[in-house]
């Protein structure tokens, strides 16, 4: 079995793949104070709950954002189940070509992102992750990623409102009834989730009408997605939250042959 493991900046997500099957997938807060005996314990606790153990684990691999996690998550592995883990980076197979001017300062969760679109959903594909920042990827019909943009995330967005501004409210990131707020807490929500959908909807029709990218399919992903795919579904093609776990495992089949 195949542990894969998307470091975020607040979320860890890990999944357990037995072949082609993803068995079960979990989340966990990022808290870079948590050690390595922490996060192994947190692991046992969450295979124990389908009846695995340590030693099913063939192999593991990593993508990180997070960079003063990686030690931690890699001693985890030595010590917790006797393996190296893969990290994941521009430098291995990822089965799409990379036309960035910096392949190395691409995050390693774009590099998942994109290439599992491309494998599962065919190019041109435009990836649109919903995490800690938005981030938008373009992948073209040849399979050659050729970069995208980055916007704050929607929390985090709504959260430096909060910090900024003394008197609003924190608030429910949901859809409120009516685009016209008639609260304080109707009026963030309006000004943040239609706002993102028009952010979206705005770059999308931007990156569609590039020659590379016409007839693009667009997949949302990431545990924000749902907000925006709710507002306004047509925008997307695919939502497949499980999309980062798929592509690791993609990426650690083509390596490992």
């Amino acid at each position: 079995m195949i542990l894969t493991m998307d470091i975020g900046n607040t979320n860890v997500k890990l999944g357990i793949f037995d072949g082609d099957d993803l068995l079960s997938s979990w989340r966990v807060s990022t808290k870079a104070s948590r050690t390595s005996d922490e996060y192994g314990s947190f692991l046992y606790d969450l295979l124990s709950q389908r009846g695995l153990k340590f030693e099913d684990i063939d192999a593991a691999i990593i993508s990180s954002v997070a960079p003063a996690l990686n030690y931690t998550f890699e001693h985890m592995c030595r010590d917790y189940l006797s393996i190296d883990p893969t990290f994941v980076s521009a430098k291995l197979n990822l089965g799409v070509k990379i036309a960035y001017d910096a392949p190395d300062d691409l995050g390693a969760d774009r590099l998942v992102g994109a290439a599992a679109a491309y494998k599962l959903y065919g190019g041109p594909v435009i990836v649109v992750d919903f995490g800690s920042a938005t981030t938008f990827n373009l992948v073209t019909s040849g399979g050659t990623f050729v970069g995208g943009a980055i916007s704050p995330g929607i929390k985090t967005a709504t959260e430096s409102l909060v910090t900024a501004a003394a008197k609003l409210p924190r608030i429910e990131l949901s859809k409120p009834k009516n685009i016209v707020g008639t609260s304080t807490k109707s009026c963030m929500q309006s000004g943040v989730i239609y706002g993102y959908t028009g952010l979206c909807k705005y770059m999308l029709d931007k990156f569609r009408a590039l020659d590379e990218m016409k007839g693009a399919k667009v997949v949302a992903t990431g545990g924000l997605s749902e907000i925006v795919v709710s507002t306004e579904p047509e925008l997307f093609d695919v939502v497949d939250r499980a999309l980062a776990l798929k592509g690791l495992k993609l990426i650690y089949d083509m390596n490992e042959k």
